[in-house]
């Protein structure tokens, strides 16, 4: 399917899915309480990373999903922020960025870009998030999952990252 179909392709479903909502809400208006969202000021940064998907969407470049995922990601994280007032978080919570470039890189190949490309760079680069935000939130105290053994979770991520660099080096050389 050429790229500019499938952009008015998901163009179309975002714009199917939204009137959708709208006309399930005024049938059944407690659906809203499904969605607990204030729209506080991280809410339009949030909005504004909606906007540049949908402008990439109608001018048919799918390249914008990956700004459009940086500013909405980042958003996100001033909306968590806000609400928790866990200003502190930004210490480790910067580590999903690259998380952030690798959704909206996933999202440009299913749009329209080379797809086999843009998923496995996306795919390396949500790898490379996971682990320095496991890294950074425990080292930070943001995570706490394992108990007493939270310490212990950077050493082992560390371990498993270098298993997986020596893993990827040697199969890739055949």
């Amino acid at each position: 399917m050429p790229k500019r179909n499938r952009t008015q392709l998901v163009l179309g479903i975002i714009l199917i899915l939204a009137a959708a909502w709208l006309i399930a809400i005024r049938l059944q208006p407690g659906l809203t309480r499904l969605i607990h969202f204030t729209f506080d000021w991280p809410a339009w940064v949030l909005f504004a990373g909606a906007i540049i998907l949908l402008i990439g969407l109608l001018v048919g470049e799918a390249g914008m999903a990956v700004p459009a995922c940086i500013v909405a990601g980042i958003g996100g994280i001033l909306y968590y922020q806000n609400a928790t007032e866990n200003w502190a978080s930004w210490g480790y919570l910067w580590t999903l960025i690259p998380g952030f470039v690798g959704v909206g890189s996933i999202l440009a190949g299913i749009l329209g870009e080379d797809f086999k490309r843009s998923v496995r760079s996306g795919l390396n680069l949500l790898l490379i998030s996971l682990v320095l935000f496991l890294i950074f939130a425990t080292l930070l105290g943001g995570w706490t999952t394992l108990g007493p053994y939270s310490a212990y979770a950077p050493i082992v991520l560390l371990w498993l990252l270098g298993l997986w660099l020596i893993a990827r080096g040697t199969l890739r050389s055949h």
